[in-house]
């Protein structure tokens, strides 16, 4: 349909310079490839002459407010506490989703990514402590549990035709069962010290806006001035404020006004009085009284689509494009120096590589199979257990979740150098290794 508009409608000059960018939009790899564009900027640039900068660039002051209302934080802290919140507002959208109508929305279809995303958490978690049980970094064991869908559903798409499409649905469903469990993470183990006037604030707030969605509110600006005093509140209480966007999530409407049968209907009644009331060759600014049909037209597809799914549609290319690629910039910047080898060397690394590389494989796999042999769960079609084992390998791709908990876990810099070796190290492994499974995989 898309095809067929473009190519009825008067070709512009701008048209021929946009299009070219989206078609790679939409290819599935295109987010990875974005983000794997901005790390490896991260890295030369941290490695280069002008490292400097590079670090001093994160650390610019940025003030927010008017008054004596104030909020100023470093630029790294703005793009972690700030842009990360959006980031995992789209999450907290995405779990909802596949809890009404997706992979989750059942117990029996929910039961496989469930036990895998859970073996694909305690492993990893259990081989980290193995190495700093005891030890101050012992705090950093939420680092392997994380996986980098972008990255992961990128590599399956550089496979190409190989791969079942109920491997990358499996495999997607894993990853929002183990951001829920990050999410959860985050608020439980890795949070400050807690105001609970500001975090009582931010739960009356959350409140508001479920109250609005009882009451049929669907204005997403009314949820977007809620959600942002929300998002201060948390970031005052000690709770770390991305918690606010997976919360506010939860609030967004997820019902239509209407079915897609009386859309349909309608929608032909409207676009037959549209053709009958246009004259061939007539300007749109002249159509008069067939703006109500249009604009009538334009209603029905608002009510016949979510909140959520319009809200999901229009954040996702901004979060795969603009916020993930800025995080990778902003901290994926390790230099490759002499004490690089020496910080692999270190138990926090080797822990974190270790969790992810080995103790991914093991718990996916392990934990589906379990799943499958008791009778919870059964394959999809046309999956195979060497698919489940390709995937679980990717799974060990953590990168952009693992660098958050990370920094969140870390106080020390060197600890966290140590942390971000290690990511680097185990996500190129896991990568190529899941990439060279699944391509060994008969077709």
């Amino acid at each position: 349909m898309s095809v067929r508009l473009s190519q009825q409608s008067p070709g512009r000059p701008i048209d021929r310079i946009i299009r070219p960018f989206q078609r790679f939009a939409q290819t599935a790899a295109s987010g990875g490839i974005v983000l794997l564009a901005c790390t490896l900027v991260a890295l030369a640039w941290a490695n280069s002459p002008w490292s400097h900068s590079y670090h001093e660039l994160w650390l610019t002051p940025v003030t927010v407010g008017f008054g004596e209302f104030l909020l100023a934080k470093p630029l790294e802290l703005w793009i972690n506490d700030g842009l990360m919140a959006i980031f995992f507002f789209v999450v907290g959208l995405e779990i909802k989703r596949e809890m009404l109508t997706g992979e989750l929305s059942s117990p029996r279809q929910a039961a496989l990514p469930i036990a895998a995303a859970l073996g694909g958490m305690a492993v990893p978690a259990a081989l980290y402590l193995a190495f700093n049980a005891g030890t101050p970094e012992a705090s950093g064991w939420g680092i392997p549990m994380a996986t980098d869908i972008a990255f992961a559903l990128g590599v399956l798409a550089l496979i190409g035709k190989g791969v079942p499409d109920a491997l990358k649905i499996f495999l997607t469903a894993l990853a929002i069962v183990d951001d829920l469990g990050a999410v959860l993470v985050i608020a439980l183990f890795y949070t400050s010290e807690i105001s609970l006037s500001a975090l009582g604030a931010g739960g009356g707030l959350l409140l508001v806006m479920a109250l609005a969605n009882v009451l049929g509110v669907r204005n997403p600006l009314v949820y977007w001035l809620l959600g942002c005093a929300v998002w201060l509140a948390f970031l005052l209480s000690g709770v770390h404020a991305t918690i606010a966007g997976v919360l506010g999530a939860m609030t967004i409407p997820a019902r239509s006004l209407i079915d897609e049968k009386s859309f349909v209907e309608r929608g032909r009644f409207l676009l037959a009085e549209v053709e009958r009331k246009v004259t061939p060759g007539e300007e749109p600014l002249h159509y008069g009284n067939k703006h109500d049909a249009i604009h009538a037209l334009d209603t029905a597809c608002e009510n016949v689509e979510t909140p959520l799914q319009r809200l999901d549609h229009r954040l996702h290319p901004f979060v795969a494009f603009f916020i993930m690629p800025v995080f990778a910039l902003a901290n994926a910047g390790v230099e490759l120096g002499a004490g690089f080898a020496g910080d692999l060397a270190q138990p926090v690394s080797l822990g974190i590589v270790t969790g992810l590389v080995v103790g991914k494989q093991v718990g996916i796999t392990l934990f589906s199979w379990l799943a499958v042999r008791t009778g919870l769960a059964s394959l999809p079609a046309g999956v195979s257990w060497r698919h489940i084992h390709g995937a679980a390998t990717l799974g060990g791709i953590g990168f952009t979740m693992s660098l958050f908990i990370a920094s969140l876990a870390f106080a020390s810099a060197e600890s966290l150098a140590m942390a971000k070796a290690g990511i680097l190290i185990a996500s190129t492994i896991a990568g190529l290794a899941g990439w060279w499974l699944l391509r060994r995989v008969p077709a």
